[in-house]
């Protein structure tokens, strides 16, 4: 009887457990994949279970976003555009929401403030949330290469500048700024870094770059994704990076943007991939394929370099998206698909997982499932990892923002400081005669040149939002900040940067004459306008006709055949040279140019790329002495285009010269000067072959009477190997801090990574016999040089 009665009670007390729990559920109706609680892959596998092909092809489709709301007289809302997408389409991602620029017809009147950017945000989500049966919410996918592409945001040097600093802990504070003010405005994926090697400078989206280096890339790279990602995706500062372009994408044929790339396996593994897997090795969660074909195969229909290479070798976690359009381009560009559902097919069976247009995917991918050439497997294999996204940023439980965080911390003084400080690091000295700079604060007057002077948007390069004028400083200001109110300052623009109509040479040879320097501001310009014309893809299209022409010779779609300053402004150079005064040449621009003649004649010379929206003061800050310049250059700069390629780190057998010049660079990668000195002594070298380490420690001492920073740079070389390799090869780099006077011991440990090569049976080996080191300042100067032996006794 007692048994009984146990019997008896414990299926009630089951009954009762169970009716509760049907009581909770039924009340809340929560269905799993909506309980914060349960595993991320059972909330993925339960929610695919509740879709329809429909809406799985939604969810890794992204549309243009910009169209996506509505600025209303006291707010903003939803579209009907997106309304109809989301009815018609199931619309799981949008690109770009918040972008604005010339391309997107986005102004500082039409466009939003970051407080409207989050209150946009939030009304689609909530939308999105409330008016589809499964209450997915949307990914926001945004550019943030140097700053997040929206009005309001702080913008930063382009890549290139911030390649120049050699400074990859302050890139992460840098990412982390830019993570945080696009996540506050609802984004949740960051387009950054770019991890392509520039070893073209035609090529028009070389300053989107770090440069010609795959372990300097490799080191800003790991900075970025670390900075944008955080230790916590579901912070509500960070986001998902977005490594670009995947891959090989920055050697053109030609220089022509998107064209075939003609490289080895050997080369590919050994140079252009190596950036991108130490960024999937700091935990990069999306990858975006290049629009060029390697060895004839699109990127974007290329199962080795999706699956077999990224997720397979690199264990890659996160999910590809296609870059714009290009899936559409296999068609199109690459002629390798007969129609739009067999280039659906081909690139969601080789990896691709979702699609940056929402016309690669959507009905074309429909069709190519009723077709039979996608299987529902491989479809919900790219909607899981689109989901998982989702799922680990939090934003089931999290969709919305709070505006007001938005109005107040974008674009704060922090932030500003920030961006004054990557632009100050990214300064590079390339020559200064006589000890020409700094000058004196004392000067009665000071005549300010050129066409980058006083240009607000030359200044800041591709992908920038619309800015207000007294966001942003020009070199003029900067100077005019920083020197007494009775110093004298004669402003003549003197030309254009392409257009040679607007040139008012003489004027600036006056103004040169009656002051006692020159600082002549030139080189090129990314700066988008409303008369340009864009493609399908948002890369520029070129006008060459005899109509006036804009500034922009280049970013996207501006590619070169000669590195020549443009228009009139070498022959405004001349003329202010001519005066006899003391001249500094501050170069504003996104690929290196052609220096021959100012190399020669011009006592000073500084190159800032695109220094961002604190660059006016930055540049002051280093030639009036408040900075000491310790930039280097990410890429070399060669005397002519005839001499390209010319990256320092070709393969041997070393480059002889030609008839007209010889095969070296002006200025070799690594370079750049002080206004300190720093010596170099006691070169130590132990190896460790049986653990494949090499030791090597060295005195650095600042010679000088001034605080300064020298960047150096350790350099390896296999002495004989049994593939042909460079004749050196930088492995690790530091940017160290002395005073005035102070030595310090610098130690680098070299480890298996840095001691590999792709060897002959295409497999990474550590080959014995003997390397050469070199500590050097730049690529071409060493300073200290020893051996090792890593043969195994």
């Amino acid at each position: 009887m007692k048994k009984n009665i146990k019997t008896i009670f414990c299926l009630v007390l089951a009954v009762s457990v169970f009716s509760a729990k049907s009581f909770a559920q039924s009340k809340t109706n929560l269905p799993l994949y909506k309980n914060s609680k349960a595993s991320v892959e059972s909330r993925i596998k339960d929610l695919l279970s509740r879709m329809t092909v429909e809406e799985k092809v939604g969810q890794i489709s992204m549309p243009l976003g910009w169209p996506m709301y509505t600025k209303t007289e006291t707010g903003v809302e939803v579209s009907e555009t997106f309304k109809k997408l989301l009815k018609e389409e199931y619309t799981g991602m949008l690109w770009a929401t918040l972008r604005a620029d010339p391309w997107t017809k986005k102004t500082l009147a039409n466009g939003l403030n970051p407080e409207l950017a989050a209150k946009a945000t939030n009304a689609i989500q909530k939308y999105a949330i409330e008016n589809t049966h499964l209450g997915i919410p949307i990914l926001l996918s945004e550019e943030c290469p140097h700053g997040h592409m929206a009005i309001g945001t702080t913008v930063f040097p382009t890549s290139i500048g911030q390649g120049s600093t050699f400074n990859p802990e302050l890139i992460k504070k840098m990412a982390a700024a830019i993570a945080e003010e696009t996540r506050l405005q609802g984004g949740h994926v960051g387009y950054g870094p770019v991890l392509d090697l520039a070893r073209e400078p035609r090529w028009s989206r070389v300053e989107e770059t770090y440069g010609e280096d795959h372990v300097l890339n490799s080191r800003m790279g790991e900075a970025m994704v670390q900075g944008f990602q955080g230790n916590n995706l579901k912070s509500g500062l960070n986001v998902v990076a977005t490594l670009k372009h995947f891959a090989a994408y920055g050697a053109p044929e030609g220089g022509h943007n998107g064209g075939s790339i003609n490289v080895g396996l050997r080369s590919l593994n050994q140079f252009y991939l190596p950036p991108f897997k130490a960024a999937v090795k700091s935990g990069a969660l999306s990858v975006m394929t290049a629009y060029n074909s390697i060895d004839g195969i699109p990127c974007s229909s290329n199962e080795f370099l999706l699956n077999e290479l990224l997720r397979k070798e690199w264990g890659f976690k996160g999910f590809v998206v296609s870059d714009l359009n290009s899936i559409s381009g296999l068609k199109a560009n690459h002629h390798v698909a007969d129609n739009a559902a067999e280039a659906a097919a081909l690139s969601i069976n080789a990896g691709l997982d979702a699609d940056l247009s929402g016309v690669g995917y959507g009905k074309a991918l429909r069709d190519a499932i009723k077709r039979g050439k996608v299987s529902i497997k491989t479809l919900d294999t790219a909607v899981s990892r689109a989901l998982r996204i989702k799922f680990n940023i939090g934003l089931f439980e999290n969709p919305y923002v709070n505006p007001e965080n938005a109005k107040l911390k974008i674009r704060d003084t922090q932030k500003i400081a920030l961006a004054r400080q990557v632009a100050r690091e990214s300064i590079i000295l390339l020559k200064n005669q006589n000890k020409v700079l700094p000058l004196s604060k004392t000067l009665k007057s000071i005549a300010v040149i050129g066409p980058n002077a006083n240009n607000i948007y030359n200044q800041l390069g591709d992908y920038t939002a619309p800015q207000t004028e007294e966001n942003i400083v020009t070199v003029l200001e900067g100077i005019k900040n920083k020197l007494p109110g009775e110093t004298k300052i004669n402003y003549v623009k003197g030309c254009a940067i392409r257009d040679t109509t607007q040139s008012n040479i003489d004027e600036a040879v006056r103004a040169s004459k009656k002051s006692d320097a020159v600082i002549i501001v030139l080189g090129g310009s990314s700066a988008r306008d409303f008369e340009t014309e864009y493609i399908e893809t948002g890369a520029a299209k070129i006008n060459t006709g005899d109509n006036e022409l804009s500034d922009m010779e280049s970013g996207e779609g501006f590619d070169r055949a000669t590195l020549d300053l443009l228009g009139d402004q070498i022959k405004l150079l001349k003329a202010v040279v001519e005066t006899g005064k003391p001249v500094i040449l501050v170069l504003i621009m996104g690929r290196p140019l052609n220096l021959n003649w100012a190399d020669e004649y011009v006592p000073a010379i500084l190159d800032a790329w695109y220094p961002g929206q604190e660059g006016g003061n930055a540049i002051a800050d280093v030639i009036f002495g408040d900075y000491n310049p310790a930039g280097r250059l990410p890429i070399s700069v060669p005397k002519s285009v005839g001499q390209l390629p010319v990256y320092y780190n070709s393969r041997f057998p070393e480059k002889h010269g030609y008839i007209e010049v010889d095969a070296k660079p002006l200025y070799s990668f690594g370079y750049g000067l002080s206004y300190s000195s720093f010596e170099y002594h006691d070169l130590k070298i132990t190896a460790n072959p049986s653990k494949q380490t090499v030791l090597v420690t060295f005195d650095l001492k600042n010679s000088s009477q001034i605080d300064g920073e020298e960047v150096v740079q350790l350099y390896l070389k296999n002495n004989t190997s049994s593939v042909v390799l460079p004749s050196k090869q930088l492995k690790q780099f530091s940017r160290v801090h002395l005073k005035a006077g102070e030595h310090r011991n610098i130690q680098f440990i070299l480890n298996k990574a840095d001691l590999e090569i792709y060897d002959k049976n295409m497999k990474w080996s550590v080959e014995s016999g003997i390397y050469s080191i070199m500590i050097a300042s730049s690529s071409d100067y060493v300073r200290l040089e020893g051996q090792f032996n890593m043969s195994k006794k």
